[in-house]
């Protein structure tokens, strides 16, 4: 029964870990690794009108939740306009108002959009067959005809929308597609005219605007695209070559047969789009994103603390790490050291000291210090004092070493304060007492154990990638508990009494 409970708890913890990153990294987007970028793109779009008298209303459809990319932030800058964003059917739109406007009028939208993969911009469901309109002839039996053909060679609706702008588009049309488009025929005109013979085969089909997102861009083209329903979802397919899906940076800004700028009581509407692209850092991005998300979790993150504790806890939450390193040195493998955690608290020294000094400091601090310890004991005091005479010597000695490393311009012994002195009193009484109950080899091992338990819990400790990710998924830490406590339970040979009684088992 404990042992079945002891999987279930370590089952839970393991899983409630890896679901709070999974969703962490794929809703939220927050990196695996340090220092990681994403590129984003800022999108304007300028107005430009001469008001005609009146008031004034400037309709502009905005993107809204565009396949393949999210809204990071969005701004809208004007002087004296009232503000509202409405969805009007397929499209989100914005609609900017004044009563008395002046002289030349400029507005301006400007949106940061991020690469989303995977995201479906229009989950909306199939409308149905659409009614076949009324061609006129010739027009009506060339239609029939073009369909008929192309039905025969196609499997399905995606298929059937290609292979018709396959034909219409071909360098040498038959005469009912050439009756339709020719190459002067713009693009606009070409999907709107798709769109008409696919409802000739009641196919629902609609025409999507978009630009291309570049690295700069003054005056952006938005350019036509297709899209048709397969009684699923909505498929993309170029109205040029019949290549189903979108081309690459391509930003969905509109859907309809429409103009993407409406002004009433202005002369002379212009708008033109600009894009510019640039790096942010990843993290900054999921947190913004979770904002616009309204996910909560971020509430609990550590990035909300000041800066300076956001640094304490770099550091603090590697010490778990370090204590599993020990757990597994001990247990499994048998090094033997003073103390249990004493090893992790001199490996967060050696972040400041380095290794290999940190490793001279220390045996010359602990080698000083158990001469005197074995001096004090001639003078027979009690225990309280001789630690305390221990820790005061220490701090002489730890005083010294960092002078004399300063006029000798060895930088290494300035760190040497970073070391905990009551963990090198304490190591130094627990050596001297092991050096005369058990002889100076047993004494040494330990020293030697101890000092290679700290060497590797710093090599994981300063490891960049596992510091990142036990920072940015603190949740991780459950997974560091879940490996203790199944290491707890560990109860078979240790590697070194695989050595130890290699003699007994031949």
């Amino acid at each position: 029964m404990r042992r079945l409970h002891l999987t279930l708890l370590v089952l839970g913890l393991l899983a409630t870990s890896l679901v709070m990153v999974g969703y962490k990294v794929s809703v939220l987007g927050f990196p695996l690794q340090p220092a990681q970028t994403v590129d984003n793109w800022i999108v304007e779009a300028r107005i430009a009108f001469e008001p005609s008298g009146g008031a004034v209303t400037a309709r502009l459809v905005l993107p809204d939740d565009p396949p393949g990319y999210g809204i990071l932030d969005e701004n809208f800058v004007s002087r004296g306009y009232g503000l509202t964003t409405t969805q009007q059917g397929e499209n989100r739109e914005a609609r900017w108002t004044t009563r008395t406007p002046s002289g030349r009028q400029v507005i301006y939208y400007r949106a940061t959009v991020y690469e989303r993969p995977g995201s479906n911009g229009d989950d909306a469901p199939y409308p149905g067959p659409v009614s076949v309109p009324d061609y006129g002839e010739p027009y009506h039996s060339a239609a029939m005809a073009l369909l008929e053909s192309v039905r025969e060679r196609s499997a399905d609706i995606t298929s059937f929308a290609s292979v018709l702008v396959n034909d219409l588009n071909a360098h040498n049309p038959g005469e009912n597609a050439a009756l339709f488009i020719d190459r002067d025929t713009s693009e606009t005109d070409r999907v709107r005219t798709i769109i008409d013979l696919l409802a000739g085969a009641r196919i629902p089909a609609r025409m999507v605007h978009g630009i291309t997102l570049t690295d700069w861009t003054r005056e952006a083209d938005p350019q036509s695209w297709l899209e048709v329903h397969n009684t699923r979802e909505w498929v993309p397919v170029n109205p040029r070559d019949g290549t189903p899906g979108y081309p690459p940076n391509f930003l969905v800004w509109w859907r309809g047969d429409m103009a993407p700028l409406q002004v009433d009581r202005a002369e002379r509407p212009e708008i033109s789009f600009s894009v510019t692209r640039n790096i942010h850092d990843a993290i900054d991005v999921a947190e913004q994103r979770a904002q616009i998300m309204d996910s909560r979790i971020v509430d609990f993150s550590l990035f909300g603390l000041p800066v300076q504790t956001q640094n304490m806890y770099r550091v603090l939450l590697m010490v778990p790490v370090g204590a599993l390193i020990i757990v597994l040195l001990r247990n499994m493998v048998g090094i033997q050291t003073f103390g249990t955690f004493m090893p992790v608290l001199i490996a967060l020294s050696f972040r400041e000291t380095q290794l290999l000094g940190g490793i001279v400091l220390f045996t010359l601090i602990v080698s000083l210090g158990l001469a005197i310890r074995f001096y004090l004991e001639h003078l027979k005091l009690l225990l309280v004092p001789r630690l305390a005479a221990v820790v005061i010597v220490v701090i002489m000695l730890m005083a010294l070493i960092s002078i004399l490393s300063h006029n000798l311009g060895i930088e290494q012994g300035l760190s040497l304060a970073l070391f905990p002195i009551v963990i090198l009193a304490m190591t130094i009484e627990r050596m001297s007492i092991v050096w005369e109950e058990h002889g100076p080899q047993d004494a040494i091992y330990q020293g030697l154990g101890s000092l290679a338990v700290a060497a590797a819990s710093y090599l994981f400790m300063i490891n960049r990638n596992l510091e990142h990710l036990i920072f940015v998924f603190p949740e991780l830490l459950l997974v560091v508990l879940a490996l203790t406590l199944l290491v707890g339970r560990y109860t078979g040979y240790r590697l070194t009494e695989l050595v130890r009684f290699r003699a007994l088992k031949e």
